[in-house]
């Protein structure tokens, strides 16, 4: 038995220039955040006592015999790819909801793929676990999809993540003193929309756009070095990061129909009434979850505002996708019937 372990991530700048068809021509940047709340793999060979060869538990319990049987789709391409011919036991469980814009579909994929190199015997590096995250979905999925949350998912940390027109990327952690990671950490507050939504047809608008939206994307891009600025500033960063992260939501939102909805602006509205500095909808947009930036003598006032959603308190961590449980010989004694 294999139990891999990946963090979700959060995204403060730079979304939409992390699209290949952005930065393979203009380049990219990205700053953002893993935090403590993580989705599980568990796999496991099956034996061949049972009258299907592959278990898969998600949202749904799935017995097949052939992988391309299998429903999930993520599950699907990544055994058909690997090309694995044992038979799986494969089990997702998750701190927080999926479809909800903290980057969970590539989180999963990470967290898969580790396992499966785990339980070859192969010690995969957080480089090539990214690169093979990107190609499963972007080439073998064919999702529309970045490549920030791969990255996000196999590295973990408080970083900026450049990439370049030739495919390549670099990650360089966000070296702040303790005093001013905490204060940073302690002015976010992350709220459940309470709907969740399928990323995939917003991406699609926002990449068919891209030409459209040329300058906006300059300037969302812009906005990373404005941020790492005022991260790295000796003044108070808190009211400048809200400003920076208002205007990044500003413009994202006109990449594309649906990234914003009148629900979301009704809560985002009533986030910066109550105090709040600055805020966005995380990933692609649609629902899912919101970050503010508020001051820690204004956040009572927000939680109460916001009363009818669900306040995720959280913390960053640096680990990235890791091997928790390493038992390729043995099984936990379930015998999947």
């Amino acid at each position: 038995m294999i139990i891999s372990r990946t963090p979700f991530r959060i995204s403060l700048f730079g979304g939409g220039t992390d699209y290949p068809v952005w930065y393979n021509r203009h380049g990219g940047a990205v700053v953002g955040a893993t935090i403590d709340k993580y989705c599980y793999v568990n796999i496991r060979k099956l034996p061949p006592f049972f009258e299907y060869k592959h278990r898969i538990v998600w949202s749904h319990i799935e017995l097949v015999n052939e992988i391309g049987d299998i429903r999930h789709p993520a599950v699907r391409a990544i055994l058909s790819d690997l090309g694995v011919s044992d038979g799986m036991e494969v089990s997702y469980n998750a701190d927080l909801p999926a479809r909800s814009g903290l980057g969970s579909s590539s989180s999963f994929i990470v967290c898969l793929l580790n396992a499966l190199y785990a339980l070859k015997g192969k010690m995969i590096s957080k480089k090539n676990l990214a690169d093979e995250a990107i190609r499963i979905e972007q080439e073998v999925m064919r999702e529309a999809v970045g490549s920030q949350d791969q990255i996000w998912a196999s590295y973990g940390g408080l970083n900026r993540i450049d990439f370049h027109a030739d495919g390549s990327f670099e990650v360089a952690p966000l070296i702040l003193s303790r005093e001013r990671r905490h204060e940073i950490r302690g002015s976010l507050m992350l709220f459940f929309t309470g709907f969740s939504r399928y990323a995939f047809e917003i991406a699609q608008k926002t990449i068919n756009n891209m030409d459209a939206h040329e300058a906006h994307l300059h300037s969302i891009r812009r906005l990373v070095d404005d941020a790492i600025a005022v991260l790295h500033g000796r003044q108070d960063p808190i009211n400048d990061l809200g400003k920076l992260l208002h205007q990044s939501w500003m413009m994202k939102r006109e990449l594309a129909d649906g990234i914003t909805t009148p629900q979301i602006d009704e809560i985002y509205q009533a986030g910066i009434e109550a105090g709040a500095t600055g805020g966005k909808i995380l990933g692609a947009g649609g629902g899912g979850f919101m970050l503010f930036v508020v001051r820690p003598e204004k956040q009572a006032a927000v939680r109460e505002r916001l009363k009818d959603l669900i306040h995720v308190n959280f913390d960053f961590e640096s680990g990235g996708s890791k091997i928790v449980v390493f038992n390729p010989d043995g099984s936990d004694g379930v015998t999947g019937a």
